[in-house]
């Protein structure tokens, strides 16, 4: 049984003001993610592919179809029940920056989700943990996030969304605003991360080497459906 089934999820957009064309995003869309592997999502620019992983986030609601994960159907969660699907499901985005509130320090940015979430452990230990696991610096901790560099942030968005100790991160597009270099450490990173604790991954992005590089199989998207599908490695 697969950790994630995604069946028959549409979804459609209204473009431009009322009474505007109506765009199919998403068009009967079905994927199926193992535990502990990673399904790379690729497609061109409006494929449809990052509106799929915010539907499976609930962050945009789908019009038809149905998201399970481990069993419990997320599409018809309300209320307290939403609130605890961030204990299973968690998301890294493109922009590390805009991830973080400028107001706030790295160290209490990775605790919000904690306090948000208490579970009665360690706040610090936990913290320190994360930390270390995706190998920052813990003097980075008192700093604010223009004071961090972008793959200092986009560590510590993993970090943040690795520190409920999801099933699954949704990444979309994490390393397209990295340089070269620091691009291929953030996916070694993400590796690694994943031997450690099991993670699966939805790892969305545009590049075909990079997702054939991080995904055992692979899903390419064309006008918001699934038009092929190859095991990676």
């Amino acid at each position: 049984m697969p950790l994630l089934e995604v069946k028959g999820l549409s979804k459609e957009f209204r473009a431009g003001f009322l009474g505007g064309r109506r765009v199919q995003a998403l068009q009967e869309v079905d994927i199926e993610l193992g535990r502990g592997e990673t399904l790379g999502l690729v497609g061109p620019s409006g494929s449809g592919k990052s509106t799929l992983g915010r539907c499976i986030m609930r962050l945009i609601e789908p019009d038809r179809g149905e998201v399970w994960l481990d069993g419990r159907e997320l599409t018809s969660l309300r209320g307290r029940e939403m609130f605890s699907l961030a204990m299973d499901i968690q998301m890294v985005f493109q922009n590390p920056e805009g991830s973080f509130d400028p107001r706030m320090r790295l160290y209490d940015s990775l605790a919000e989700p904690l306090r948000v979430h208490p579970s009665g452990d360690d706040e610090k230990e936990r913290i320190m943990d994360m930390v270390g696991l995706v190998n920052l610096n813990q003097e980075l901790l008192g700093r604010y996030p223009h004071q961090l560099s972008g793959g200092q942030l986009q560590r510590a968005s993993l970090a943040r969304a690795m520190i409920l100790e999801p099933k699954i991160v949704v990444a979309d597009e994490p390393t397209s605003m990295l340089d070269v270099l620091v691009q291929a450490q953030m996916l070694d990173l993400m590796r690694e991360v994943q031997g450690t604790t099991g993670v699966s991954y939805l790892f969305i992005c545009h590049d075909h080497r990079v997702v054939e590089h991080m995904s055992d199989s692979v899903v390419r998207m064309e006008g918001g459906r699934i038009v092929d599908g190859v095991e990676a490695r």
